[in-house]
C-alpha cells in the first residue's frame, strides 16, 4: 500500500507487496538498480488491447535498460478469450488475466493499467469493437492514464491505419492512442478529470512494427524507413546476469492460461518503432533523447541530483548502508521542495531505498484467511533492523483506526514483535475486484469512482502504518495485513487478507435444466464465515417457477463449515428461462453473494464476491443413447452442461486409449482445442476413427489452425482444413442449409429459432475446405461478409459418423442456451447409416 496523493492514487511502487506475495530479498545490486531508475525521471507508456498483447522484449527494455518508469495499458482484461489452465471463462477469466498481467511486470519491471472496456470476444473491425464499448468512455479512460501517468513517450502494440488486418480490439487501441495523444492536454477535453490530474502533452508517439506488418521481410527490407527507429533489445545486464531477452520471456510465460509459457531467447534482437507523432530522436538510438530525464527536470532538484548521482557513481555493493546518510539528506530536501508529479513518485522510490539499504524488514500478518466487518482481527508486526542505523518505531497502528505508541528501539538483527487487536471497521467494503461490483454490460464495466479507473486491482482493505525515525528522520512506512501461512508442499505462502460477508451461498450447477414437469431437488450449499451462525434461507424466483418452502432454517456451528438447504422446485409447463437467487436472513441482514476462489500458484489467490445465482430452463429436448466419453482439451463446462440433460459422461485420458477402449460409449467427444494441447490425442488418432469405423460417434470441437505449425493430416477420415474463419456476431442469420439431414431432424426437430440467445459469438476456427464426402448443415456470415458454411460438417465413415464443430458450445451450453444443448445432443443422437432412414421414419 502507498499513501494515496493526488498524483499517486492508482499507481503502486511496490508490486510484490501490494500483491501478498512473499517478500522479495533485496541484493545491493538490486539496490544500484534500483537507483539508477531513481535517478531517471522520463516515463514510457505501452498500449495494447489485451493481456498478453504486450510486448514484453521492449517494456524490459524500457524499464532495466533505459531505467524509465514504464507502463502497459491494456484497454481489457482478456475477458473474452480462453483458458488453457482451468474452467474460469469472461469476468472471472478477466480477474485471472489481470493477475498474470501484474506477474509479468513483476518480471520486467513494469507498472500495469486499464480502461473499464469489457473484451466481449473476437472483433473483426475497430468500427464494431467502438460500437460496442462505449468509444467515449474508453477514450476518456486512455486520457486520464496519460494525465496520471505522464508518459513522455507512447508506443502503440498496434497500427491505427489497417482496420480489418487484426482483430478490431488490436486496432482500436491504436485508434484511441492516437486520438487521446492529441486530447490529453486540452483542458475542454473531459474537463473534471482536471480537479485531481492536470493535462498532459506526450513528447512521443511510435508505432512498435516489425516486418510482420509488411507481410514478409522482403517487404519490410524494401520499405522506407526514414521514421523508423531500431533498438537492440537483445542486450545483457551483468548486473542480473540475464540478457533483457531472457527476462521478456519469462516475464511473457507468466500468461498460462494463454499457453503462452515459452523457453527463453538470448542475443542481438533488434526492435523496431515508427514515430508517428513528434519528433525524431536525432540520433535514432534513445527514444528519450532531447527529453531532459535529470533530476533537473523537476523544480529544486539539481540539489538531489547532485547528491544521488554521486552515490550511484561510488555505490558501495559490499555494504550499501554506508549510503544511507545521503540517501536521508536527498530525502529531506525532496520533503521540502515544491509539490509536484515527480516529487511523489520519488518519494516513494527513496522510502524504499532507505528501507532496503538498512535491511529494515516491516510486516503485517494475519493468521485468519478471511474476517467480516465487525470481526475482531489480531494483526501480528514483525519489525527488523539488520544494520547500524539508529531506527525507532514510535507509533503503529491500522490505518483509520487504533494505534500503538510503540517506542520500540530496532537493535541490529534483533527481531521485535508486536500483536495489535482491531476491530474491523463496519464500512470496510468487501474483498471484491473492484470493476466487478456493479452489474456490467457486454462492452463496459461499470466504475463510478474516477480515481478507481485505471487501477489493475483493488487496494488491500487494511493497511498498517510505521511512524519511524531512522537517525532521527521521521518517515512513515505502511504495509498491507496479509494472511501469511505454510503448506508442507510449498513451504511459506502469502495471499491477500479477505473482506467478507458472515455467510455465502452457492448452487452446485449454474444452469439447471428441467426436460418436463417434474420438479427437482435444487440443493443450496450456504458457508459459514463465523462461528455460531444462525438463520434461514429463501429462494427469489421468478414468475411461473415455485418451491414447497418459503424459508427454511439452518445451523452452523464452525466457521468455513458448510450446510446444504434443498429446495424443491416446480418448472413452469412451457419451454422458459429463468434466474433464482437465494437470500440468505440473518437477523436484520440479507446476505446475497457467492465467494468464489481463484487460486494458482502462479498468482495469489483471488477473492470474487459475485451475486448468487443460476440459470433454470424449462426445456423440452429428446435424446439418444447415454454413455457419452469425453477427452478434455483446453479447459470447458461442456461435461457438466451433457450430465444436466440426463448423460452419463465419462473423462478420457488420452494415454488410456487403445484398440477397442471406446467401444462401450454411445458418443465420443472431444473438448475444445484438444488437439492443440494434447500431442497424446494426435498419436492415438487413428483409434479414434477405428472407433467411428466400427460404429462410433465422434465430434471433434473446434482447433485452432496454426498452434501446430502445419496442419493435422489425421485430423479426420477425409481431407478437412482448418482456418481462421469465424463469425463473431451472436446474432447474426443462420441458415440451415442440409434441411433434410437426419442431425437437424433427429431427434429434435432444429430451427433458426434455435439459434435465439447465443452469447459472444457464433463459432470460430471453421474449416474452410473439406472433402466431398461431408456435408455442410449450417451457414451463417458476419455483416457485409460473404457465408461462411463450415461451422458444423457430418461425414459418415463406416458403420458411424464424424463431425467436426467450431459452434461456440463452450460458452452456449454453460450459459445455458436452448437451442445449443438441442443441436449437441442431435450431434449425440446421431446413428450410423445402417439404421439412419428407419429412425427417421420414427422421428415423423
Amino acid at each position: 500500500m502507498r499513501i494515496l496523493t493526488v498524483f499517486s492514487i492508482v499507481f503502486c511502487l511496490s508490486l510484490n507487496i501490494l500483491q501478498a506475495q512473499a517478500p522479495k530479498p533485496t541484493s545491493s545490486t538490486d539496490l544500484y538498480h534500483s537507483l539508477q531508475k531513481l535517478n531517471f525521471l522520463g516515463t514510457a507508456l505501452y498500449i495494447a488491447a489485451h493481456p498478453d498483447d504486450e510486448n514484453t522484449r521492449l517494456i524490459s527494455y524500457l524499464s532495466n535498460e533505459t531505467k524509465a518508469r514504464t507502463g502497459y495499458l491494456s484497454l481489457t482484461r482478456g475477458d473474452g478469450g480462453q483458458n488453457l489452465i482451468g474452467q474460469e471463462l469472461r469476468e472471472l477469466l478477466g480477474v485471472l488475466r489481470t493477475e498474470e498481467l501484474l506477474a509479468a511486470r513483476r518480471v520486467d519491471g513494469g507498472e500495469q493499467f486499464f480502461t473499464r472496456a469489457n473484451d466481449f470476444g473476437y472483433s473483426k473491425l475497430p468500427t464494431e469493437t467502438l460500437s460496442i464499448w462505449d468509444e467515449d468512455e474508453v477514450l476518456s479512460d486512455v486520457i486520464w492514464t496519460i494525465r496520471k501517468f505522464r508518459p513522455d513517450v507512447i508506443i502503440n502494440r498496434f497500427d491505427h491505419r489497417t482496420p480489418g488486418t487484426t482483430h478490431g480490439h488490436h486496432t482500436a487501441s491504436a485508434i484511441l492512442s492516437v486520438e487521446a495523444f492529441d486530447l490529453a492536454n486540452q483542458a475542454n477535453v473531459y474537463p473534471k478529470q482536471l480537479s485531481t490530474v492536470d493535462t498532459w502533452q506526450p513528447k512521443r508517439l511510435f508505432f512498435n512494427t516489425s516486418w510482420w506488418f509488411y507481410g514478409s521481410q522482403e517487404n519490410f527490407e524494401k520499405a522506407d524507413k526514414t521514421k523508423l527507429m531500431s533498438l537492440d533489445v537483445g542486450v545483457y545486464y551483468p548486473l542480473k546476469g540475464m540478457s533483457n531477452n531472457e527476462i521478456a520471456s519469462l516475464a511473457s510465460s507468466q500468461h498460462l492460461c494463454q499457453g503462452f509459457g515459452r523457453p527463453l531467447t538470448r542475443g542481438s534482437q533488434p526492435e523496431y518503432v515508427e514515430l508517428l507523432k513528434g519528433d525524431m530522436p536525432p540520433h535514432k538510438t534513445d527514444l528519450f533523447e532531447g527529453i531532459n530525464t535529470r533530476w533537473s527536470r523537476m523544480k529544486g532538484g539539481e540539489e538531489i541530483g547532485e547528491i544521488l548521482e554521486k552515490v550511484e557513481k561510488d555505490f558501495d555493493f559490499v555494504n550499501p548502508s554506508n549510503h544511507l546518510s545521503d540517501f536521508l539528506k536527498a530525502y529531506s530536501i525532496l520533503e521540502k521542495v515544491e509539490s509536484s508529479y515527480w516529487k511523489q513518485i520519488k518519494l516513494k522510490e527513496l522510502q524504499e531505498l532507505i528501507v532496503s539499504v538498512t535491511g529494515l524488514y516491516l510486516e503485517a500478518t494475519s493468521t485468519e484467511e478471511f474476517t467480516s466487518p465487525g470481526n475482531t482481527l489480531d494483526v501480528k508486526l514483525e519489525m527488523l533492523n539488520r544494520s547500524a542505523a539508529s531506527i525507532r518505531v514510535v507509533t503503529t497502528g491500522l490505518i483509520g483506526d487504533t494505534k500503538s505508541n510503540s517506542n520500540i528501539d530496532l537493535k541490529n538483527n534483533k527481531k521485535q514483535e508486536l500483536t495489535l487487536g482491531i476491530t474491523i471497521p463496519i464500512n470496510t467494503p468487501y474483498s471484491n475486484p473492484y470493476w466487478l461490483n456493479e452489474k456490467w454490460s457486454l462492452g463496459m464495466y461499470k466504475v463510478e469512482n474516477q480515481n478507481l479507473i485505471g487501477n489493475p486491482e483493488t487496494t488491500p482493505p487494511l493497511n498498517v502504518y510505521f511512524d519511524l525515525e531512522i537517525e532521527g528522520n521521521p518517515i512513515r512506512i505502511e504495509r498491507p495485513v496479509v494472511y501469511k501461512y505454510s503448506k508442507p508442499d510449498l513451504g511459506e505462502r502469502y495471499q491477500p487478507l479477505g473482506i467478507i460477508p458472515e455467510a455465502t451461498a452457492r448452487f452446485e450447477d449454474k444452469v439447471i435444466l428441467f426436460s418436463d414437469n417434474s420438479p427437482k431437488e435444487i440443493p443450496v450449499r450456504i458457508t459459514a464465515h463465523k462461528d455460531n451462525l444462525k438463520g434461514k434461507l429463501q429462494l427469489d424466483l421468478d414468475e411461473g417457477w415455485k418451491t414447497e418452502k418459503a424459508y427454511q432454517n439452518f445451523e452452523i456451528k464452525t466457521k468455513g463449515e458448510e450446510a446444504t438447504v434443498i429446495f424443491k422446485v416446480t418448472p413452469p409447463k412451457e419451454d422458459n428461462e429463468a434466474y433464482i437467487a437465494p437470500v440468505i436472513h440473518i437477523g436484520d441482514k440479507k446476505l446475497r453473494k457467492e465467494l468464489i476462489l481463484i487460486s494458482y500458484n502462479h498468482i495469489p489467490q483471488q477473492t470474487v464476491l459475485l451475486p448468487s445465482e443460476t440459470k433454470v430452463v424449462r426445456l423440452n429436448i429428446k435424446k439418444e443413447g447415454e454413455h457419452i466419453g469425453y477427452i478434455a482439451g483446453a479447459g470447458d463446462k461442456v461435461p457438466e452442461s451433457l450430465r444436466q440433460i440426463g448423460y452419463t459422461v465419462v473423462s478420457i485420458d488420452p494415454n488410456s486409449i487403445e484398440s477397442g477402449s471406446l467401444e462401450e460409449y454411445d458418443a465420443v467427444v472431444t473438448g475444445i482445442r484438444a488437439y492443440n494441447v494434447s500431442e497424446e490425442l494426435k498419436l492415438k488418432q487413428s483409434y479414434l476413427l477405428d472407433y467411428v469405423e466400427n460404429g462410433g460417434n465422434l465430434i471433434i470441437q473446434y482447433n485452432t489452425a496454426g498452434r501446430w505449425g502445419k496442419q493435422f493430416e489425421g485430423l479426420a477420415p477425409f481431407p478437412l482444413k482448418l482456418s481462421r474463419n469465424r463469425v463473431t456476431n451472436e446474432n447474426s442469420p443462420v441458415e440451415i442449409i442440409a434441411k433434410d439431414h437426419s442431425l437437424v431432424n433427429y431427434p429434435n426437430k432444429i430451427s433458426e429459432d434455435d439459434f435465439q440467445g447465443w452469447v459472444q459469438e457464433r463459432g470460430l476456427y471453421f474449416p474452410s475446405e473439406w472433402d466431398s464426402r461431408f456435408t455442410a448443415i449450417l451457414s451463417m456470415q458476419d455483416e457485409g461478409e460473404d457465408p461462411l458454411d463450415g461451422s458444423l460438417l457430418v461425414a459418415p465413415y463406416g458403420k458411424g459418423n464424424y463431425i467436426y464443430t467450431g459452434l461456440s458450445f463452450f460458452r452456449e451450453l454453460p450459459a445455458g442456451v436452448s437451442g445449443a444443448y438441442r443441436i449437441f445432443a442431435n450431434m449425440l443422437s446421431m446413428q450410423n447409416e445402417e439404421s439412419k432412414n428407419n429412425d427417421l421414419i420414427k422421428g415423423e
